[in-house]
């Protein structure tokens, strides 16, 4: 996919030209889309991820947010090491690679550094995965098959050498055509050779006996070391 950025003296905007034409920062605010009545539904997290209907499409808008006992002193600003280190350029980076490799993600469609002196603010705007449920909320329903399927989407990502930093049953969605993705990329990171699957496998199981959720968890690890 290709990418441009607009500049502004403590603004950048990672955009998407293919599809959108028309830069403006207020689509990462929620604020705006408040005010419009373009949020359709409230997606929950730390996030603050919004559904929203745009100009564009159907998406997705996440803003920073802290979380612990910072969130009381410092609610959405991090320290500034330079825009290309902020969070949402990360994860548009780390997000427009998994696009080219064909990996089911979220296509970002602008993602945003606002500077504040030596903090910053930040939000990524993505592409809806249309018809989605979580796996937390589809695996009532779901067969061995769909078990298997996922086993080797996962796979896929530890092979293309993903290190998801929150892999659990609601960041893994089941489309409308049933297909597998995965969301929220938040410092993730894609190494130079596999990545080891144990970790996050580990932290998905934990996330499913959280949930009571069973299902037939050996085929998640189908064929890995």
């Amino acid at each position: 996919m290709s990418e441009q950025q607009f500049r502004a003296p403590s603004l950048r905007i990672l955009y998407d030209p293919q599809r959108v034409t028309a830069i403006s920062p207020e689509w990462l605010e929620a604020g705006f889309w408040q005010l419009r009545d373009g949020v359709k539904a409230e997606l929950g997290g730390r996030g603050q991820a919004l559904q929203l209907e745009t100009p564009v499409g159907p998406a997705v808008l996440r803003r920073y947010l802290r979380g612990g006992l910072v969130a009381r002193f410092s609610h959405d600003l991090f320290l500034f090491t330079g825009y290309a280190k902020s969070r949402a350029f990360v994860e548009w980076s780390v997000l427009s690679r998994l696009v080219k490799r064909g990996l089911p993600v979220p296509r970002p469609l602008m993602a945003s550094c606002e500077r504040h002196g030596p903090c910053y603010r930040a939000g990524i705007l993505m592409t809806l995965i249309p018809g989605a449920r979580s796996l937390a909320d589809a695996a009532h329903a779901l067969g061995e098959d769909d078990w298997r399927r996922l086993g080797i989407v996962l796979q896929d990502f530890f092979a293309a050498g993903v290190v998801h930093a929150d892999l659990n049953a609601r960041n893994i969605l089941l489309d409308e055509t049933g297909r597998w993705y995965l969301i929220d990329f938040d410092r993730a990171r894609i190494l130079e050779r596999p990545a080891r699957p144990a970790p996050m496998l580990a932290r998905l199981n934990r996330s499913l006996d959280k949930l009571g959720i069973e299902g037939p968890r050996d085929l998640l690890a189908a064929g890995q070391d």
